[in-house]
Protein backbone atom coordinates (compact mmCIF):
# COMPACT_ATOMS: atom_id res chain seq x y z
CA UNK A 1 0.00 0.00 0.00
CA UNK A 2 1.45 3.34 -1.10
CA UNK A 3 0.91 5.10 2.20
CA UNK A 4 3.25 2.57 3.86
CA UNK A 5 5.95 2.99 1.20
CA UNK A 6 8.80 4.99 2.77
CA UNK A 7 10.00 6.48 -0.52
CA UNK A 8 6.47 7.66 -1.23
CA UNK A 9 6.07 9.10 2.28
CA UNK A 10 9.40 10.91 2.02
CA UNK A 11 8.27 12.35 -1.29
CA UNK A 12 4.99 13.58 0.20
CA UNK A 13 6.99 15.27 2.96
CA UNK A 14 9.15 17.07 0.39
CA UNK A 15 6.08 18.33 -1.44
CA UNK A 16 4.46 19.42 1.83
CA UNK A 17 7.55 21.49 2.61
CA UNK A 18 7.20 23.20 -0.79
CA UNK A 19 3.51 24.20 -0.44
CA UNK A 20 2.15 27.39 1.13
CA UNK A 21 -0.48 26.05 3.54
CA UNK A 22 -1.70 29.37 4.94
CA UNK A 23 -4.98 29.24 3.05
CA UNK A 24 -5.83 25.66 4.03
CA UNK A 25 -6.11 25.61 7.82
CA UNK A 26 -9.58 24.45 8.91
CA UNK A 27 -10.80 24.34 5.30
CA UNK A 28 -12.60 21.59 3.39
CA UNK A 29 -11.85 20.17 -0.05
CA UNK A 30 -14.00 18.06 -2.38
CA UNK A 31 -11.86 16.06 -4.83
CA UNK A 32 -13.94 14.54 -7.65
CA UNK A 33 -12.10 11.74 -9.40
CA UNK A 34 -10.30 10.99 -6.15
CA UNK A 35 -9.12 7.50 -7.06
CA UNK A 36 -7.34 8.72 -10.21
CA UNK A 37 -3.64 9.48 -10.52
CA UNK A 38 -3.81 13.14 -9.54
CA UNK A 39 -6.81 12.91 -7.24
CA UNK A 40 -5.36 10.12 -5.11
CA UNK A 41 -2.05 11.94 -4.76
CA UNK A 42 -3.90 15.04 -3.56
CA UNK A 43 -5.80 13.01 -0.97
CA UNK A 44 -2.57 11.47 0.35
CA UNK A 45 -0.88 14.86 0.44
CA UNK A 46 -3.68 16.53 2.39
CA UNK A 47 -4.11 13.65 4.82
CA UNK A 48 -0.35 13.46 5.43
CA UNK A 49 -0.28 17.18 6.16
CA UNK A 50 -3.22 16.78 8.55
CA UNK A 51 -1.48 13.95 10.37
CA UNK A 52 1.84 15.73 10.74
CA UNK A 53 0.86 19.33 11.30
CA UNK A 54 -2.79 19.45 12.33
CA UNK A 55 -3.89 21.48 9.33
CA UNK A 56 -7.45 20.23 9.88
CA UNK A 57 -8.38 20.07 6.20
CA UNK A 58 -11.55 18.04 5.74
CA UNK A 59 -11.11 15.86 2.67
CA UNK A 60 -14.09 14.61 0.67
CA UNK A 61 -12.91 11.95 -1.80
CA UNK A 62 -15.49 11.29 -4.52
CA UNK A 63 -15.50 8.53 -7.13
CA UNK A 64 -17.92 6.28 -9.00
CA UNK A 65 -16.68 3.00 -7.57
CA UNK A 66 -17.01 2.28 -3.86
CA UNK A 67 -14.70 -0.70 -4.33
CA UNK A 68 -11.97 1.49 -5.82
CA UNK A 69 -12.38 4.12 -3.10
CA UNK A 70 -12.35 1.49 -0.35
CA UNK A 71 -9.25 -0.19 -1.75
CA UNK A 72 -7.33 3.04 -2.25
CA UNK A 73 -8.29 4.92 0.94
CA UNK A 74 -8.95 2.18 3.50
CA UNK A 75 -6.18 3.58 5.71
CA UNK A 76 -8.13 6.83 6.21
CA UNK A 77 -11.50 5.32 7.15
CA UNK A 78 -11.03 6.01 10.85
CA UNK A 79 -9.68 9.53 10.30
CA UNK A 80 -12.29 12.07 11.33
CA UNK A 81 -11.26 14.46 8.57
CA UNK A 82 -11.72 11.96 5.71
CA UNK A 83 -15.06 11.39 3.97
CA UNK A 84 -15.66 8.89 1.19
CA UNK A 85 -18.26 10.00 -1.35
CA UNK A 86 -19.60 7.46 -3.84
CA UNK A 87 -21.17 9.15 -6.83
CA UNK A 88 -21.20 9.61 -10.59
CA UNK A 89 -20.18 13.17 -11.50
CA UNK A 90 -22.61 13.16 -14.44
CA UNK A 91 -25.45 13.06 -11.91
CA UNK A 92 -26.30 15.67 -9.23
CA UNK A 93 -23.75 15.75 -6.43
CA UNK A 94 -24.92 14.93 -2.88
CA UNK A 95 -26.75 17.87 -1.33
CA UNK A 96 -25.16 17.39 2.06
CA UNK A 97 -21.65 18.28 0.86
CA UNK A 98 -20.55 21.86 1.46
CA UNK A 99 -16.82 22.56 1.01
CA UNK A 100 -14.51 25.54 0.70
CA UNK A 101 -12.72 24.15 -2.36
CA UNK A 102 -13.89 21.90 -5.21
CA UNK A 103 -11.58 20.13 -7.68
CA UNK A 104 -13.15 18.46 -10.72
CA UNK A 105 -10.53 15.89 -11.68
CA UNK A 106 -12.84 13.15 -13.02
CA UNK A 107 -12.04 12.15 -16.59
CA UNK A 108 -10.95 9.35 -18.87
CA UNK A 109 -7.26 10.09 -19.33
CA UNK A 110 -5.72 7.46 -21.61
CA UNK A 111 -6.01 6.40 -25.26
CA UNK A 112 -7.74 3.03 -24.89
CA UNK A 113 -10.48 4.63 -22.77
CA UNK A 114 -10.97 7.37 -25.37
CA UNK A 115 -11.55 4.70 -28.02
CA UNK A 116 -13.65 2.25 -25.99
CA UNK A 117 -15.70 4.78 -23.99
CA UNK A 118 -16.01 7.80 -26.30
CA UNK A 119 -19.38 8.97 -24.99
CA UNK A 120 -18.27 8.66 -21.38
CA UNK A 121 -15.10 10.57 -22.25
CA UNK A 122 -17.12 13.53 -23.53
CA UNK A 123 -19.89 13.51 -20.95
CA UNK A 124 -17.71 13.12 -17.87
CA UNK A 125 -16.20 16.43 -18.92
CA UNK A 126 -19.26 18.26 -20.24
CA UNK A 127 -22.18 16.96 -18.16
CA UNK A 128 -19.89 16.31 -15.21
CA UNK A 129 -18.68 19.90 -15.25
CA UNK A 130 -22.26 21.17 -15.41
CA UNK A 131 -23.19 19.05 -12.36
CA UNK A 132 -20.14 20.30 -10.45
CA UNK A 133 -20.90 23.94 -11.25
CA UNK A 134 -24.61 23.53 -10.45
CA UNK A 135 -23.55 22.11 -7.09
CA UNK A 136 -21.29 25.10 -6.44
CA UNK A 137 -24.13 27.50 -7.32
CA UNK A 138 -26.28 25.82 -4.64
CA UNK A 139 -23.42 25.28 -2.20
CA UNK A 140 -20.98 28.18 -2.74
CA UNK A 141 -17.27 27.40 -2.58
CA UNK A 142 -14.36 29.78 -2.22
CA UNK A 143 -12.84 28.36 -5.40
CA UNK A 144 -13.47 25.63 -7.96
CA UNK A 145 -10.78 24.09 -10.16
CA UNK A 146 -11.68 22.45 -13.46
CA UNK A 147 -8.72 20.30 -14.47
CA UNK A 148 -8.18 20.84 -18.18
CA UNK A 149 -5.46 19.56 -20.48
CA UNK A 150 -2.66 20.39 -22.91
CA UNK A 151 -4.90 18.71 -25.49
CA UNK A 152 -7.24 21.71 -25.73
CA UNK A 153 -4.54 23.45 -27.81
CA UNK A 154 -4.88 20.96 -30.66
CA UNK A 155 -1.99 20.55 -33.07
CA UNK A 156 0.87 23.02 -33.15
CA UNK A 157 0.50 25.07 -36.34
CA UNK A 158 4.25 25.49 -36.52
CA UNK A 159 4.13 29.15 -35.50
CA UNK A 160 5.18 28.72 -31.84
CA UNK A 161 7.62 26.60 -29.86
CA UNK A 162 5.35 26.30 -26.83
CA UNK A 163 1.67 26.93 -26.17
CA UNK A 164 0.73 29.98 -24.14
CA UNK A 165 -2.73 30.16 -22.63
CA UNK A 166 -4.17 32.18 -25.54
CA UNK A 167 -3.01 29.76 -28.27
CA UNK A 168 -5.39 27.73 -30.43
CA UNK A 169 -4.18 25.06 -32.82
CA UNK A 170 -5.85 22.79 -35.35
CA UNK A 171 -8.22 20.12 -34.06
CA UNK A 172 -10.27 17.87 -36.35
CA UNK A 173 -13.52 17.66 -34.39
CA UNK A 174 -15.05 15.06 -36.73
CA UNK A 175 -13.09 12.14 -35.29
CA UNK A 176 -13.52 9.68 -32.44
CA UNK A 177 -10.31 10.88 -30.81
CA UNK A 178 -11.57 14.48 -30.66
CA UNK A 179 -13.99 13.64 -27.85
CA UNK A 180 -11.39 14.22 -25.15
CA UNK A 181 -9.95 17.61 -26.24
CA UNK A 182 -13.33 18.91 -27.42
CA UNK A 183 -14.88 17.82 -24.13
CA UNK A 184 -12.23 19.79 -22.27
CA UNK A 185 -12.63 22.81 -24.54
CA UNK A 186 -16.39 23.11 -24.17
CA UNK A 187 -16.11 22.47 -20.42
CA UNK A 188 -13.75 25.43 -20.14
CA UNK A 189 -16.35 27.53 -21.97
CA UNK A 190 -19.00 26.28 -19.58
CA UNK A 191 -16.85 27.42 -16.66
CA UNK A 192 -16.68 30.90 -18.18
CA UNK A 193 -20.46 30.91 -18.65
CA UNK A 194 -21.10 30.02 -15.00
CA UNK A 195 -18.51 32.54 -13.88
CA UNK A 196 -20.28 35.28 -15.84
CA UNK A 197 -23.85 34.32 -14.86
CA UNK A 198 -23.38 33.30 -11.23
CA UNK A 199 -20.15 35.02 -10.22
CA UNK A 200 -18.42 31.75 -9.31
CA UNK A 201 -14.70 31.73 -8.54
CA UNK A 202 -13.21 29.27 -11.05
CA UNK A 203 -9.62 28.63 -12.09
CA UNK A 204 -8.65 26.35 -14.99
CA UNK A 205 -5.31 24.52 -14.72
CA UNK A 206 -4.19 23.04 -18.04
CA UNK A 207 -2.12 19.99 -17.28
CA UNK A 208 0.62 18.41 -19.35
CA UNK A 209 1.03 14.63 -19.85
CA UNK A 210 1.39 13.30 -16.32
CA UNK A 211 3.17 10.31 -14.82
CA UNK A 212 3.89 9.10 -11.32
CA UNK A 213 3.52 6.27 -8.81
CA UNK A 214 -0.24 6.80 -8.39
CA UNK A 215 -0.91 5.92 -12.04
CA UNK A 216 -3.44 3.19 -12.81
CA UNK A 217 -1.84 -0.06 -13.93
CA UNK A 218 -4.20 -0.27 -16.93
CA UNK A 219 -3.21 3.20 -18.19
CA UNK A 220 -2.50 2.92 -21.92
CA UNK A 221 -0.62 6.21 -22.36
CA UNK A 222 2.80 5.65 -23.92
CA UNK A 223 4.62 7.08 -20.90
CA UNK A 224 2.70 4.77 -18.55
CA UNK A 225 3.48 1.74 -20.69
CA UNK A 226 7.18 2.67 -20.66
CA UNK A 227 7.08 2.94 -16.86
CA UNK A 228 5.36 -0.43 -16.44
CA UNK A 229 7.97 -2.08 -18.65
CA UNK A 230 10.74 -0.52 -16.56
CA UNK A 231 9.04 -1.71 -13.37
CA UNK A 232 8.86 -5.25 -14.80
CA UNK A 233 12.52 -5.11 -15.84
CA UNK A 234 11.61 -5.50 -19.51
CA UNK A 235 12.67 -3.73 -22.68
CA UNK A 236 10.81 -0.46 -23.30
CA UNK A 237 8.43 -0.82 -26.25
CA UNK A 238 8.17 2.24 -28.50
CA UNK A 239 5.23 2.15 -30.93
CA UNK A 240 6.53 4.90 -33.20
CA UNK A 241 9.87 6.50 -34.05
CA UNK A 242 9.47 8.55 -30.89
CA UNK A 243 9.96 11.97 -32.48
CA UNK A 244 6.90 13.42 -30.72
CA UNK A 245 7.92 16.35 -28.49
CA UNK A 246 5.76 16.79 -25.40
CA UNK A 247 5.67 18.42 -21.99
CA UNK A 248 5.52 15.84 -19.22
CA UNK A 249 4.82 16.43 -15.55
CA UNK A 250 5.44 14.51 -12.34
CA UNK A 251 2.23 13.95 -10.39
CA UNK A 252 3.70 15.45 -7.20
CA UNK A 253 4.47 18.71 -8.99
CA UNK A 254 1.05 18.74 -10.65
CA UNK A 255 -0.58 18.26 -7.23
CA UNK A 256 1.44 21.05 -5.61
CA UNK A 257 0.59 23.39 -8.51
CA UNK A 258 -3.13 22.66 -8.07
CA UNK A 259 -2.96 23.47 -4.36
CA UNK A 260 -1.03 26.62 -5.24
CA UNK A 261 -3.74 27.71 -7.69
CA UNK A 262 -6.46 27.16 -5.09
CA UNK A 263 -5.04 30.06 -3.11
CA UNK A 264 -2.93 32.07 -5.57
CA UNK A 265 -4.56 31.95 -9.01
CA UNK A 266 -6.90 34.59 -10.43
CA UNK A 267 -10.53 33.67 -10.99
CA UNK A 268 -11.46 33.09 -14.62
CA UNK A 269 -7.87 32.48 -15.67
CA UNK A 270 -6.29 29.39 -17.23
CA UNK A 271 -2.79 28.35 -16.18
CA UNK A 272 -0.45 25.93 -17.92
CA UNK A 273 1.28 23.50 -15.53
CA UNK A 274 4.62 22.26 -16.86
CA UNK A 275 8.35 22.24 -16.13
CA UNK A 276 10.89 22.93 -18.94
CA UNK A 277 13.21 20.10 -17.84
CA UNK A 278 10.35 17.68 -18.52
CA UNK A 279 9.97 18.72 -22.19
CA UNK A 280 11.04 15.51 -23.92
CA UNK A 281 10.93 13.66 -27.20
CA UNK A 282 9.14 10.37 -26.71
CA UNK A 283 12.27 8.40 -27.52
CA UNK A 284 14.17 10.36 -24.86
CA UNK A 285 11.62 9.37 -22.23
CA UNK A 286 11.79 5.75 -23.39
CA UNK A 287 15.60 5.77 -23.28
CA UNK A 288 15.70 7.31 -19.80
CA UNK A 289 13.43 4.59 -18.45
CA UNK A 290 15.35 1.87 -20.29
CA UNK A 291 18.53 3.05 -18.56
CA UNK A 292 16.82 2.97 -15.15
CA UNK A 293 15.68 -0.61 -15.86
CA UNK A 294 19.00 -1.67 -17.37
CA UNK A 295 17.20 -2.62 -20.59
CA UNK A 296 16.90 -1.36 -24.18
CA UNK A 297 14.28 0.31 -26.36
CA UNK A 298 12.49 -1.85 -28.94
CA UNK A 299 9.89 -0.88 -31.55
CA UNK A 300 6.38 -2.31 -32.10
CA UNK A 301 3.28 -1.00 -33.89
CA UNK A 302 0.05 -0.36 -31.90
CA UNK A 303 -3.13 -2.33 -32.52
CA UNK A 304 -6.13 -0.65 -34.16
CA UNK A 305 -7.96 0.13 -30.90
CA UNK A 306 -4.92 1.74 -29.35
CA UNK A 307 -4.17 3.70 -32.52
CA UNK A 308 -7.70 5.12 -32.60
CA UNK A 309 -7.12 6.68 -29.20
CA UNK A 310 -3.72 8.21 -29.89
CA UNK A 311 -3.25 11.94 -30.20
CA UNK A 312 -2.25 13.15 -33.66
CA UNK A 313 -0.27 16.02 -32.14
CA UNK A 314 3.49 15.57 -32.60
CA UNK A 315 4.62 18.73 -30.80
CA UNK A 316 2.74 19.85 -27.71
CA UNK A 317 4.72 21.75 -25.10
CA UNK A 318 3.35 24.17 -22.54
CA UNK A 319 4.70 27.59 -21.63
CA UNK A 320 4.20 27.87 -17.86
CA UNK A 321 5.50 31.44 -17.51
CA UNK A 322 2.13 32.69 -16.26
CA UNK A 323 2.11 30.18 -13.39
CA UNK A 324 5.77 30.73 -12.56
CA UNK A 325 5.23 34.50 -12.34
CA UNK A 326 2.77 33.84 -9.51
CA UNK A 327 5.59 32.13 -7.62
CA UNK A 328 5.05 28.38 -8.12
CA UNK A 329 8.12 26.14 -8.40
CA UNK A 330 8.42 22.35 -8.86
CA UNK A 331 9.86 20.05 -6.20
CA UNK A 332 11.58 17.30 -8.21
CA UNK A 333 13.99 17.04 -11.13
CA UNK A 334 13.34 14.64 -14.02
CA UNK A 335 15.77 11.91 -12.99
CA UNK A 336 14.44 11.77 -9.43
CA UNK A 337 10.83 11.74 -10.66
CA UNK A 338 11.43 8.79 -12.99
CA UNK A 339 13.49 6.87 -10.44
CA UNK A 340 10.90 7.38 -7.71
CA UNK A 341 8.07 6.29 -9.98
CA UNK A 342 9.78 3.04 -10.98
CA UNK A 343 11.03 2.24 -7.46
CA UNK A 344 7.71 2.91 -5.73
CA UNK A 345 5.63 1.01 -8.27
CA UNK A 346 8.05 -1.93 -8.22
CA UNK A 347 7.67 -2.21 -4.47
CA UNK A 348 3.89 -1.86 -4.69
CA UNK A 349 3.40 -4.44 -7.43
CA UNK A 350 5.63 -6.99 -5.73
CA UNK A 351 4.45 -6.32 -2.17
Amino acid sequence: MLIHNQTYLNELDQVIANVDWNGFYHRSVLIIGASGMIGSYLVDLLMRRNDQFGTDVEVYAMGRSKAHLDARFDMYKEAGLFHEVVGDVTKPLPDDIQTDFVLHAASNTHPRAYATDPIGTIMTNLLGTQQVLDHVVKHPAKRTLFLSSVEIYGENRGDVEKFKEDYSGYLDSNTLRAGYPEGKRVSESLCQAYLAKYGLDIVIPRICRTFGPTMKLNDSKASSQFILKAVAGEDIVLKSEGTQHYSYGYVSDIASALLFLLTHGDSGEAYNIAVPEFDLHLHELAQSLAEIAGKKVVFDLPDATELAGYSKATKAMLDATKLNQLGWRPTFDLTTALQHTVAILKEEIHA
